[in-house]
Formats: structure tokens, sequence, C-alpha cells
């Protein structure tokens, strides 16, 4: 929804969504994602990337998008956060496999994005992942203070791998189809921002801490209730200056601070 913001258009129709949704709107394109999902299966039942673009082939094949329509396109791709978050939930602080996992990731990844250029997509944006030891889940060990230098790590191995997939995709096509959004970099840029304010009393004092926590660490959580129905959250008091809602999801000021760092290269993709 932000980035359509930034693009000047509307939010593109969620898939699940789309029967009821009139022809002539759909025009402003279709949403594919799951909450949860990933390149890979994740912690949820939800379908991942792969069957998320079985769902745009069949668009596709029924003539819901035609040629026309797909050579005046673009895709954008954000994915694999949920995938990490999955190892993280599975093999806990053993970080030793995480670079293995990543090729694991890459190679697929690699896969559906030929798939989606294959379905006559001619442009195609993909972002670089967040630093992930940045997200308050992450950098709860150091009382948010500061980000896990080690996952961030990760990220950066995994956006070198990235791009090194889309440079060899371009290769093999000639062409310049794919191309990366600095995610990684628009979110640094967004939290020293925001870590200014902080310092100048115009925010919240710690970016990295979020602006809804449960009450009892480990057992509620952002949104829990007791079995009586009371609350067991709290909500920070200005949460239109937070970076991050909950201990994963930036807020809504979080993610506008984070695009106003893409929207020359959202605009500079679109032109």
């Amino acid at each position: 929804m932000v980035a359509a913001s930034y693009l000047g258009t509307r939010t593109p129709t969620a898939y699940q969504w789309r029967k009821g949704v009139k022809r002539s709107n759909l025009k402003y394109g279709m949403n594919f994602a799951y909450g949860g999902t990933g390149v890979l299966d994740t912690l949820v039942n939800q379908p991942n990337m792969t069957t998320q673009i079985d769902y745009f082939q069949h668009l596709v094949q029924e003539k819901v998008y035609q040629q026309q329509d797909l050579d005046d396109s673009m895709a954008l791709v954000s994915v694999a956060g949920n995938d990490y978050a999955a190892y993280l939930a599975r093999n806990g602080d053993d970080l030793q496999k995480l670079p293995d996992f990543t090729k694991t990731i890459m190679k697929q990844l690699g896969i559906n994005l030929e798939r989606i250029q294959g379905l006559g997509v001619k442009r195609i944006a993909v972002t670089l992942i967040e630093p992930m030891g940045c997200i308050p889940l992450q950098a709860a060990s150091s009382s948010y203070t500061n980000c896990s230098q080690v996952l961030n790590m990760g990220s950066k191995f995994h956006n070198q791998m990235l791009k090194q997939t889309l440079q060899n995709l371009n290769q093999k096509s000639n062409s310049t189809v794919f191309v990366t959004l600095d995610l990684y970099n628009a979110f640094i840029s967004a939290l020293n921002k925001l870590r200014k304010r902080a310092s100048a009393s115009l925010g919240m004092k710690n970016p990295l801490k979020p602006c809804c926590e449960g009450k009892e660490k480990g057992k509620y959580y952002c949104g829990s209730v007791d079995g009586s129905g009371a609350k067991q959250y709290s909500i920070c008091e200005n949460p239109n200056l937070s970076l991050f809602w909950d201990t994963v999801h930036p807020s809504q000021n979080g993610w506008h601070t984070i695009f106003s760092f893409l929207r020359y290269s959202l605009h500079k993709f679109i032109t």
C-alpha cells in the first residue's frame, strides 16, 4: 500500500478478493502476497512464492491480463524475511547453516523470478532484504539499544547473492529486466533519521523499541487478551513517531520513512 502511494497508483487488488472486484479495477494490478509466507514453506499454512506465481500464471492463461497489459506492467517482489524468521524459529541461535540456507533460498528465488519474466513481465524490481538484526525481536537482547551485527551480516550475504542472481538472469536474457531496490540501506537511513529525532526529543526515545508490546514477555504479545477479554498489551504514547509497530513489523510511520529513501529509485524504475 505504501509502495503504491509512492508510485502514484492505487493499491493493487489482493488475489483472494479478486472475484468481488470490477474487472476495470484490475488494471491497477494484483497483490499475490500472503502474510507470513516466503520463497520456501514457512511457519504458516499459506501459499509460498511458487504457488503465488501459479496463481498469476492462471490469470494470464485466462486472459485476465493480456500481453499488452504485461508489456506495460512491472512486478515488485519483496520476499525472504519470513523464510529467515522460520529458520531462526526452527534453529534458535544456531547460525552455522545460515549461509547454506541462503543459497537454498536463492536457488528457488532465481527459478521463481525467471518464471515471472517468462510470463511476459518486462520490468521486475526485487527488494534487498532489510537488516534482520535490527528487528525488535532480535534487538531485544540489547534492550533495544543495538542491532544484532551477526544477523545483519546474514542480510548482507543474502543481498550480495541476490545481486549476483539478478545479474546472471539479466545476462541470460541479454536485458535489464531485473533491478534491485535497496531496502537494506533505506532501512538503516530511516533508523538513523528517527534516532536523530529521538535525540532532539522529537520522537520515540529508542526507535528499535516496538510501539505495541505484551505486558509479560514470553506470555503476551501485541494484541493479546486474557480469558476475560482484558488487553494484555500496551501501546506507546506516539505511534505516529515509531519505527516499529510490534516486534517484527514496521509501523505505518516506519514504512513511510523507509520508502521516502526509496522514492527516487521507485520513480526511476517506472520511468
